[in-house]
């Protein structure tokens, strides 16, 4: 059973740029440079005719290229932070894009996504990771200097099967514009 998620892929400067945001923070997990995306829709553990019905619907999808600019570093879990992130500005070329996969993916029995949309690239996995080390590395790291990109197409990607982690496989791509 797959776990499938959607994403936009990052040019080769950008990544070399998130990955030199690596270390620093003692406990963090950090995923691969090559692992790194900008999440659209987690979609979680699927058979494979749920796979093929979702490739099929994303393939109907026909959205402009999207803009894709970096806002700073930040973290998701609040008090109990569990992911180091890069934050992407919400554009609405991008917002609209995430907005039209929700609807198909509904549309076709998955179930609804019930986070509100945070565009963002994973940096590291947190656990047990206090606040405050957060927030320390956040204050000597500076602002966050990675370079803003067209994203041409989506992709659908499928993670290791039970850990949810990369590599990552790219099994479809749908291009924008």
């Amino acid at each position: 059973m797959p776990r499938l998620f959607t994403g936009l892929e990052l040019p080769d400067g950008v990544v070399g740029q998130l990955a030199l945001m690596r270390g620093g923070v003692v406990g963090a997990r950090w995923l691969e440079p090559e692992d790194y995306h900008v999440t659209l829709r987690f979609i979680g553990d699927i058979d494979a005719r749920a796979a093929h019905d979702i490739a099929e619907t994303l393939g109907l999808i026909r959205r402009p290229k999207t803009p894709i600019r970096f806002e700073g570093l930040s973290w998701f879990g609040g008090d109990k932070p569990r992911s180091l992130i890069a934050k992407v500005k919400s554009d609405p070329a991008l917002m609209d894009l995430q907005a039209e996969q929700e609807r198909r993916l509904r549309r076709i029995g998955v179930e609804p996504e019930t986070r509100k949309y945070t565009p963002h690239v994973t940096l590291a996995r947190l656990r047990g990771v206090a606040q405050r080390a957060i927030a320390d590395y956040l204050a000597t790291r500076g602002a966050l200097l990675a370079e803003s990109f067209t994203a041409e197409r989506f992709v659908l990607y499928s993670a290791r099967d039970g850990s949810g982690g990369g590599p990552y496989v790219v099994e479809a791509a749908y291009p924008l514009g």
